[in-house]
């Protein structure tokens, strides 16, 4: 599927000075950062979703985990002594 984009000289020389900086096409750069976009934006919204799902679920239960119950098992991990991950409690 072709599609046009219309871009301003100014960002389409800043396009082309990256193009020949990595050896690849004008297209090439702009497919990339278009795909790369797309991801980081469903990724964010992935999290919101997320976000939101386990603020209600907190709203509807009580049930959390405390910042420094999370922190105390970050710190665990990769050591001798790695621990389970906190329960969550009211």
């Amino acid at each position: 599927m072709a599609t046009s984009v219309k871009i301003d000289d100014a960002l389409k020389a800043r396009v082309q000075t990256l193009a020949e900086h990595k050896q690849r096409s004008a297209h090439w750069i702009m497919r990339e950062a278009i795909q790369q976009y797309v991801e980081r934006e469903e990724k964010r919204r992935r999290f919101v979703a997320e976000a939101e799902a386990s603020w209600q679920a907190y709203q509807a239960t009580g049930q959390h985990v405390t910042g420094e119950e999370l922190f105390a098992w970050m710190e665990s991990w990769g050591t001798d002594e790695e621990t389970q991950p906190p329960e969550c409690h009211s």
